[in-house]
């Protein structure tokens, strides 16, 4: 078989047209489930303030004489806490000639890097909120730094040993790593029950992929079949039955990969100074300039109502 003499093929011709598929494949995570799963408020001050309070324990002598005189307890003040406001940023700048020329897979250059940005933006912080990070005051050459949800937890907690130790104060700094060891029921078991027997309700599980892997070789979530018309086996658990509940079993990216959370999502939230605001920088040369920037912090309204596995393996 052989081509027709003189025949004018793309092997001769000039000037054809690249072929450039019109679509952008991105494989990045986006999701934060972390930050998508808990609650949302407004702050009024680089300083975020909030009160807890408990009950008195329950007593089991209070019976009282007929017609006695009435004793008054010492009332218990309420804690007074706070987190300090964190600023996230991103930046865009797009010349005129790229917003103006045609391109493939969007239309508007200027427009796409912003939906980018704004997609690393909320997993920066994702990453921040879910960090062994303690609070940064801050002042004209600092920037200030939020107190992640290790630097909060230090009631229902299992650890490492050698150095490993919690915060000595919740949300005034962060935790000491201890020594790595394998993620097992028993210590998931362990700080649920903590957890429940401070008063806590935790309905979630969040941790790393490797550990995700761990926790679904449990017997609490034991190797289940879909119903019998699928016929397929399920090696996954994103259930966990406890014996206090049933527990929603997230993996996050961005997470400390060795830690696993046991929480309370109603008992978190993110308050923002700032919501996500888009701000058109001057413009100083043939370019347009954009920020995308939240300003925020984490709230942890009671930390006893959640907990945490620490210093996992994870590979």
């Amino acid at each position: 078989m052989s081509q027709v003499t003189n025949t004018y093929s793309t092997y001769d011709a000039a000037g054809e047209r690249e072929d450039l598929s019109d679509i952008i494949y991105s494989i990045s995570p986006t999701d934060t489930p972390f930050m998508s799963g808990i609650g949302k408020s407004k702050g009024t001050a680089v300083l975020h303030e909030w009160q807890t309070d408990a009950l008195a324990a329950a007593a089991s002598d209070n019976y009282q004489i007929e017609g006695d005189e009435i004793a008054f307890a010492a009332p218990t003040a309420t804690t007074r806490l706070g987190n300090r406001m964190q600023i996230s940023r991103k930046s865009v700048i797009v010349s005129g000639t790229l917003d103006s020329v045609s391109k493939a897979g969007r239309n508007n250059e200027l427009a796409y890097q912003i939906s980018k940005a704004s997609k690393e933006l909320k997993r920066d912080m994702e990453t921040s909120l879910t960090a062994n990070q303690a609070p940064v005051t801050g002042d004209d050459s600092t920037p200030r730094r939020l107190a992640g949800i290790e630097s909060w937890l230090k009631t229902n907690t299992d650890k490492g040993g050698g150095s490993g130790a919690d915060p000595s104060t919740s949300g005034t700094n962060a935790r000491t790593d201890g020594t790595q060891r394998a993620f097992t029921e028993s210590q998931l078991k362990s700080v649920i029950k903590k957890c429940w027997d401070e008063g806590g309700d935790p309905s979630m599980v969040m941790l790393g992929s490797f550990n995700k892997q761990v926790l679904s070789g449990f017997t609490g979530g034991s190797t289940r079949f879909d119903p019998a018309e699928n016929k397929r086996l399920v090696a996954a658990v994103d259930v966990y039955e406890s014996d206090f509940g049933a527990m929603t079993v997230v993996p996050n990216r961005f997470s400390r990969s060795r830690s696993a959370y046991v929480i309370q999502p109603d008992m978190f939230g993110v308050a923002f100074l700032r919501d996500f605001q888009l701000m058109d920088l001057a413009k100083t040369g043939d370019a347009t300039k954009q920020a995308l920037l939240a300003e925020y912090t984490l709230v942890s309204k009671n930390e006893k109502a959640s907990g945490g596995i620490f210093d996992l393996t994870t590979s």
